[in-house]
């Protein structure tokens, strides 16, 4: 926290699974509130329905968290075959929760957006195609608002690396990446304007080179307790061939397409 007092950086991006369940989340929130931050949380949406997380939605809206929460599909098949079963309809109470709390309504100020990976080794589509698809769907089927649909790249590591080398797609998927390699989206890729720090202080120059333990380099500060802006700015990105993921076709960043 003195980190980010000593710097006008806007925006606390707050991610890793079910951020709200550690300890020190609603502190973090606050005190970021205080200093006048813009707060997101990437949100699992069934966190919301813990008991022990009662209080959780009003919490956010109180201190008008912006929620981004992935939703892999409008349909309950395709969603409960990606993350398990009754995810679905675990994810639609979470989100008329958030609705009832003025979430995803016009002028509330409450900003709710939703990802989406596509399932299988290929591009997503045209982010705002698939963005009017989502909304028509889960407003007229479900009565469901949100104000944004994000579409990101699946990024050739962890799982679905996994996935792409057992089920032999693997060198065709990095191919295709390749070849829809875009110099404007290579331009506006996040790691040029975000940094991310781990629980433990290290830092990293995106959340997928924190998934791979590749720390900030090339003599930039590595740990929070060494922060300093200017140098971190000036920074050389740590890259390695998962980046291609976010420099194909429109490319893809924590908010979507960057073109």
């Amino acid at each position: 926290m003195k980190a980010l007092a000593r710097t006008d950086i806007p925006t606390v991006d707050i991610t890793g699974g079910a951020p709200e369940l550690n300890p020190h989340f609603r502190w973090l929130v606050e005190q970021s509130h205080r200093l006048g931050r813009h707060i997101m949380d990437r949100c699992n949406l069934s966190v919301l329905l813990l008991p022990s997380q009662a209080e959780l939605g009003e919490f956010l809206a109180q201190h008008q968290v912006e929620i981004i929460a992935s939703l892999p599909s409008y349909q309950a098949s395709q969603t409960d075959a990606q993350r398990g079963d009754g995810i679905f309809e675990k994810s639609l109470a979470a989100l008329r929760l958030l609705n009832r709390l003025g979430y995803g309504r016009p002028d509330s100020g409450l900003v709710l957006n939703l990802v989406y990976n596509p399932v299988g080794a290929f591009l997503p589509p045209r982010q705002e195609a698939i963005e009017t698809q989502f909304k028509k769907e889960l407003r007229t089927k479900h009565g469901i608002e949100f104000n944004r649909l994000y579409t990101i790249t699946n990024m050739p590591i962890s799982r679905f690396l996994e996935f792409l080398i057992e089920s032999g797609n693997y060198e065709q998927y990095m191919t295709r990446l390749a070849h829809a390699f875009n110099p404007a989206a290579a331009a506006a890729v996040m790691c040029r304007h975000t940094l991310s720090v781990g629980w433990d202080g290290r830092l990293y120059d995106c959340d997928f080179n924190q998934m791979l333990d590749l720390m900030v380099d090339h003599g930039a500060p590595s740990h929070i307790r060494d922060f300093d802006p200017a140098q971190l700015h000036h920074r050389r990105i740590v890259t390695r061939n998962h980046c291609y993921g976010c420099t194909a076709g429109s490319g893809s960043s924590c908010g979507g397409t960057v073109t």
